[in-house]
């Protein structure tokens, strides 16, 4: 069980999205970069650092490369530019060059963290991620978009940085709990409404094998996955235009996710999000009541909240306003003109989102 799909950039293989069973052909994979004699600085967190930092070290030390582990607490809260420093001093003091890597061992906020370090550090480093999370697995990873999150802004300190490869060990998804793996499936289902409505239907109609966890599913659905934000990514590398497709769901999800205080997972704020897009879309007329009904029948069925309490309405309106992808004043939103093809507006009302979040906001 394996497969490789290659990002390319400019008609250019950048690198290899290696999807494996476990870690044993990591080395293997590595050594394609033909880096070697270089240290490597794993960088992971408290909750994965002790179930995989010790077993990917010794794989990439068999590239024969001198590697080293930082881990930090776990968590969006050190999502922040404190940790970055931390992180910082670490390679000085290990005295890392431009000619050293980062590994980065863990979920989105890992993943993230450790490639706005690499774009950063001694004006940019190189760096591979070794996502663990099924979020990290199908969307984060994939890319080259870094960042922190700065006060209570998400993500709004960033850079954008390749990385020379993506190694996925879908046995770590295993380990996961139901609602961390809902986390990246959420992405999983944004990536068929705004691409592919044949991957969407399939994503319903085998709910029992995804939700068992059963490898061949889970091959397909990532692989799957990962070839629409390839395709996506490559048109659109820095997103100036197409890439913007990808937020779907997350203007609101983040303005949730904010007010939430981080209390539900990413995914599970985007999928509360892709909920009032559907409505707006239902509304406009763009999609029917049917395809509404069933998209949030879905997400129950996936174990997705489909409501939340706690907030306003007119305060995830009002928090909208400051996300980071506001043109001119006017928000960037992703609404569907059918199932499987999303466009961009940039003329939804405040009054248009209120009665969409209506049915999500108790």
């Amino acid at each position: 069980m394996s497969e490789t799909i290659t990002v390319h950039l400019d008609s250019k293989p950048i690198y290899d999205i290696v999807i494996e069973k476990d870690f044993s052909r990591l080395a293997e994979s590595f050594e394609k970069l033909a880096v070697t004699g270089r240290k490597i600085c794993i960088v992971t967190d408290s909750n994965v650092g002790p179930l995989y930092a010790e077993a990917v070290k010794e794989e990439l030390e068999k590239t024969g490369n001198s590697v080293f582990v930082y881990t930090f607490e776990a968590g969006e809260a050190n999502k922040n530019l404190n940790t970055v420093e931390d992180v910082y001093e670490f390679l000085i003091k290990n005295h890392f060059d431009r000619k050293d890597m980062l590994a980065a061992l863990g979920g989105g906020v890992v993943g993230d963290l450790t490639g706005f370090t690499a774009a950063t550090y001694l004006r940019g480093v190189s760096f591979i991620q070794i996502p663990t999370s099924l979020l990290a697995q199908v969307d984060s990873s994939i890319g080259g978009k870094t960042g922190v999150d700065f006060r209570a802004y998400k993500n709004m300190v960033g850079a954008f940085h390749q990385p020379k490869l993506v190694y996925m060990n879908m046995s770590a998804l295993l380990s996961l709990d139901n609602r961390l793996f809902n986390s990246g499936f959420g992405e999983i289902i944004k990536h068929g409404f705004i691409k592919d409505k044949e991957y969407y239907q399939w994503l319903k109609e085998n709910e029992k094998a995804i939700t068992a966890r059963e490898y061949c599913a889970l091959e397909h659905m990532i692989a799957g996955s990962c070839q629409i934000k390839r395709g996506v990514v490559e048109l659109d590398p820095t997103e100036k235009g197409d890439r913007a497709l990808l937020n779907f769901g997350h203007t609101l999800g983040h303005a949730i996710e904010k007010l939430m205080n981080f209390k539900l997972y990413h995914g599970e704020c985007v999928v509360l999000g892709m909920i009032a897009s559907l409505k707006i879309s239902l509304n406009r007329g763009n999609i029917s009541e049917a395809e509404y009904t069933e998209a949030v029948e879905m997400f129950k069925q996936y174990g997705f909240p489909v409501t939340v309490t706690g907030i306003s309405v007119e305060d995830v309106v009002l928090v909208s306003k400051s996300d980071k992808k506001m043109d001119a004043g006017k928000i960037k939103f992703i609404l569907l003109d059918k199932v499987g093809n999303a466009y961009i507006d940039t003329t939804v009302t405040d009054e248009e989102m209120k009665q969409a979040l209506k049915d999500i906001i108790l």
